[in-house]
């Protein structure tokens, strides 16, 4: 089974898409850090906390050692110390790293981390048949609507419309 990191957006997103539980149903072993966790509203955290106490989600908490290791590394200024947990998490498992968010992706695939997004799990989700195309095109449609970030990135749009005409 392979590992993935996921960082605050990518749940985010799935919580705002109602698809956060299938996300799990994917061949994945999902990791995250408690850092992570606590950018999301308190339902969203304890939801999380739920999936952890079935064993179906990993938390971890940085300690002190790895929180400095973390602050000895060179990361971009952009990336914040969330997504720095998430990284140095990847990094530690060599695991792929699930985010939207364009820093860290960047600095993932610098490091030779393998990095996918938001398209990736609807993609995906729909090839090992958790949810129809028809749906995932209504949650994309659901997910322009809702977020800034995938309206006003041309390259991200333009893959948008792609998935839109083949799913819907």
């Amino acid at each position: 089974m392979r590992v993935a990191v996921t960082d605050a957006c990518i749940f985010i997103d799935l919580f705002d898409l109602q698809l956060t539980r299938h996300l799990f149903d994917l061949d994945l072993e999902i990791h995250t850090s408690s850092d992570v966790i606590g950018e999301l509203y308190d339902e969203q955290a304890e939801a999380l906390h739920l999936l952890a106490a079935n064993g179906r989600l990993e938390i971890h908490n940085i300690n002190e050692d790895a929180r400095l290791a973390i602050s000895e590394m060179n990361f971009p200024r952009a990336l914040s110390q969330n997504d720095k947990t998430v990284l140095h998490l990847a990094d530690r498992f060599q695991a792929m790293v699930l985010s939207s968010d364009q820093v860290v992706r960047n600095y993932a695939v610098k490091c030779g981390l393998e990095c996918h997004g938001m398209l990736w799990v609807l993609d995906t989700l729909i090839e090992k048949d958790i949810i129809n195309p028809k749906l995932a095109a209504k949650k994309l449609q659901a997910l322009l609507e809702t977020n800034i970030m995938y309206r006003n990135n041309m390259k991200l749009s333009a893959e948008i419309q792609k998935r839109l005409l083949i799913w819907l």
